[in-house]
């Protein structure tokens, strides 16, 4: 899906942007209303994800304006502001879906694909392929020479970034910060954990690893 956050909170913005790109999903980020009613006129959205309270142009104003336009685009606001009166205000000025911050990101993921479902025959499956692996980025299936992996979800996104960055060494820094959102090391093992994890399942009745360690450096799957 090609989805608009618009959204003037920079962690915020940063937070959803980077989770749902994990999903496989492209992004367009925008700060202000005035230029996020620019952007989501230019259409080609699946979805809006978008602030009640914005600078430039509220939410409310940014929907009721695209509307005006005779645009369709499913939208998911966001606010602040846990009140009945405010969620029916949102939702009678065009938005098709609320949500009160602090939410958690597997319900907003969840909603967004809810209000941009279409059709399986309309849309084509998101996929990696890397040598003999296969990930199914909106199915969330992983094949191995045709041989179905069964992962966690952390284990998933841990390959589907691997494959993401094929022929490229993946730092454990860079695997913190993608794969669990971290920006600090918190001096465990745990991309260690999981890295070992997926290899005993990734290779289950093969005689190759796909994955390489770089001694020094981090993790690597070769393209190709």
């Amino acid at each position: 899906m090609r989805i608009l956050i618009v959204e003037d909170d920079a962690d915020t913005n940063r937070f959803v942007a980077r989770g749902l790109t994990e999903l496989g999903h492209q992004i367009v980020a925008s700060g202000d209303g005035r230029d996020g009613l620019f952007q989501a006129t230019e259409g080609g959205f699946d979805a809006l994800v978008v602030d009640r309270m914005l600078p430039g142009l509220d939410g409310l104003a940014l929907v009721k304006a695209l509307r005006a336009t005779g645009d369709t685009t499913p939208v998911l606001m966001l606010t602040a502001i846990d009140g009945i009166a405010d969620r029916v205000e949102g939702l009678e000025s065009g938005a098709d879906d609320y949500l009160v911050k602090p939410f958690a990101f597997s319900e907003l993921a969840a909603r967004v694909m809810a209000l941009g479902r279409r059709p399986a025959a309309s849309v084509a499956p998101a996929r990696l392929a890397v040598g003999d692996i296969v990930v199914d980025l909106d199915r969330r299936t992983v094949l191995r020479a045709g041989r179905r992996v069964v992962l966690q979800p952390r284990e998933f996104v841990l390959l589907a970034e691997l494959m993401r960055n094929a022929g490229r060494i993946m730092t454990r820094t860079m695997l913190l910060e993608r794969v669990w959102d971290f920006d600090f090391d918190p001096k465990t093992n745990i991309v260690e954990t999981h890295l070992s994890r997926l290899r005993s399942k990734l290779n289950a009745g093969f005689d190759t690893d796909p994955i390489e360690t770089v001694r020094g450096a981090g993790y690597m799957i070769r393209g190709g």
